[in-house]
């Protein structure tokens, strides 16, 4: 299956690369540049696929970002910390993020002649992000089929779409995905922060996972916290 992925920089994405290298064909690398204030997580895509021997395409989407207003991730908003589940991630959101950068990488591969657009969304996603929802990944599938009808069949390989964050640490670590060359965090510093939701997560998911977290963070034991809190009374 010739499958281009979709490819942020971040764990889970980088991880989706090594797997897919390894079980079907990769052929490229896409990432999009939308105004995201964590932009150096492109950095570590294009790092990923010169390891892998592949392409890489940026996309240079930051009119289309500018115009979607009231995230964290592109406006003078704070990213909030705590857990990634929490109701103040939702100021996280960048409206149809994902339909649009789908679309774009869907057009590419038909183009292409290939078989298959990877993404890495996961169930941990859900609670936050509609796009990330299987109901979403189904029906955007569904309409890619009708808009490429006669011309290509491109499909819509979402492996993680129902497995947590835990799940893609512990098979990425059977692909060697090197998890030191990914960027996760929403505040873009020199180091993660190890308080923003998605710091948290990341944090959390090595320990779930019972795999050595290579990372370096400003507050390495944050997440405890954040997920104390969680806890009922």
């Amino acid at each position: 299956m010739k499958t281009t992925v979709v490819c942020s920089g971040g764990l889970d994405s980088v991880s989706l690369a090594y797997i897919v290298a390894a079980e079907h064909e990769l052929t490229r690398l896409v990432s999009f540049d939308y105004g995201q204030k964590h932009r150096k997580e492109v950095e570590f895509a294009a790092r990923a696929a010169e390891q892998l021997g592949v392409p890489h395409h940026l996309f240079d989407l930051r009119p289309i970002g500018a115009a979607l207003t009231g995230s964290a991730l592109t406006d003078d908003l704070d990213v909030p910390d705590g857990h990634y589940a929490e109701e103040t991630m939702r100021i996280t959101v960048v409206p149809n993020r994902n339909a649009i950068m789908l679309t774009i990488a869907f057009g590419l591969a038909a183009a292409k002649g290939e078989d298959a657009v990877a993404t890495a969304v996961h169930g941990g996603d859900h609670f936050i992000y509609p796009d990330c929802r299987p109901s979403f990944t189904e029906a955007f599938d569904r309409m890619q089929a009708a808009a490429l009808d006669g011309y290509a069949q491109v499909k819509l390989h979402t492996p993680f779409v129902r497995a947590t964050k835990a799940d893609i640490v512990t098979k990425g670590a059977l692909y060697d995905t090197p998890f030191a060359q990914t960027w996760s965090c929403y505040k873009g510093g020199d180091i993660h922060c190890g308080r923003c939701g998605t710091c948290v997560e990341r944090r959390e998911a090595f320990h779930l996972a019972g795999v050595t977290d290579p990372t370096t963070y400003a507050d390495a034991d944050f997440w405890c916290e954040a997920i104390e809190s969680r806890k009922p009374a």
